[in-house]
C-alpha cells in the first residue's frame, strides 16, 4: 500500500481467492470499523492493531489500499446479502424480516457506502462494484418483499414496488443523512416499506 508507516514495507502479494478465510474475515471486519471511524485513508497500523495482527499481515493479504477497500466493500455487501435468509428464518413474520433487513441496508448505505470512494478515479472498477452490489442485494430484497406480501395475503392488485425499485428508493432516501444530522432516514425508509407492502395501482389508473 502507498502508506508504509513505521518502515513496514508490503510483503509479496498473495491475493485471496474465493470466500475470505476466517482470519481474513476478521481483518476485513476490523478494517471496516476503522474506515467508518477514521475514513478509508486511515493508517494501516490502526487496522492491524484493531485486528490484532502485524502490519505485514495486512499487506500480505491486500498489497494495495484500493484492494483492501474493495475487499471490505464486498465483504460488507456479502454480510448484508447473507442476513436476508437468516432474518427470514429467525423473525416472527416475513414483514419483520424485511423491515429488519432494510434497517441493515440503511446502516450499510449511511455508514459504509463511502468505502467505494477510494476508487472514484477508476470508472471500470466503480461500475464493477455497482454491478456486484445490485446483483447480490436486489434478489435478497426481492425475495424478502415477496415473502412479506405473500404472508399478508393476496390483494388481487399489482404490487407497488419490486425489489430493485425498493432498494433504489431506500438509497435515494439515505442521501440526505450525510449532510443533515437531523434527517431520520430510517423513519422515512420504513414508511417506504409500508408503501411497498401496500397494493399498487396499474399504470395509467388514477385515484377515485
Amino acid at each position: 500500500m502507498p502508506d508504509t508507516q513505521g518502515g513496514d514495507a508490503p510483503a509479496a502479494p498473495s491475493r485471496p481467492v474465493g470466500r475470505p478465510r476466517r482470519s481474513q474475515r476478521a481483518l476485513l471486519d476490523a478494517a471496516a470499523e476503522v474506515f467508518v471511524e477514521s475514513g478509508v485513508d486511515a493508517p494501516v497500523r490502526e487496522i492491524a492493531a484493531r485486528a490484532g495482527v502485524g502490519v505485514g499481515t495486512v499487506y500480505r493479504h491486500f498489497p494495495t489500499r484500493p484492494e483492501l477497500v474493495v475487499a471490505v466493500y464486498r465483504h460488507q455487501v456479502e454480510a448484508c446479502a447473507e442476513a436476508g435468509p437468516r432474518l427470514l428464518a429467525e423473525s416472527a413474520t416475513p414483514e419483520g424480516a424485511l423491515r429488519a433487513w432494510v434497517a441493515l441496508f440503511v446502516d450499510f448505505l449511511v455508514t459504509k457506502h463511502g468505502l467505494a470512494t477510494a476508487l472514484h478515479g477508476d470508472a471500470a472498477g466503480s461500475d464493477a462494484l455497482h454491478a456486484y452490489f445490485v446483483g447480490r442485494l436486489v434478489p435478497v430484497c426481492g425475495s424478502l418483499l415477496a415473502a412479506a406480501r405473500a404472508d399478508l395475503g393476496p390483494s388481487g392488485e399489482e404490487a407497488a414496488l419490486d425489489g430493485y425499485s425498493l432498494l433504489k428508493g431506500v438509497g435515494n432516501l439515505c442521501i440526505g443523512a450525510a449532510s443533515d444530522p437531523g434527517y431520520d432516514a430510517e423513519l422515512l425508509v420504513q414508511a417506504l416499506v409500508s408503501g411497498a407492502l401496500a397494493p399498487g395501482r396499474s399504470p395509467g389508473t388514477s385515484p377515485g
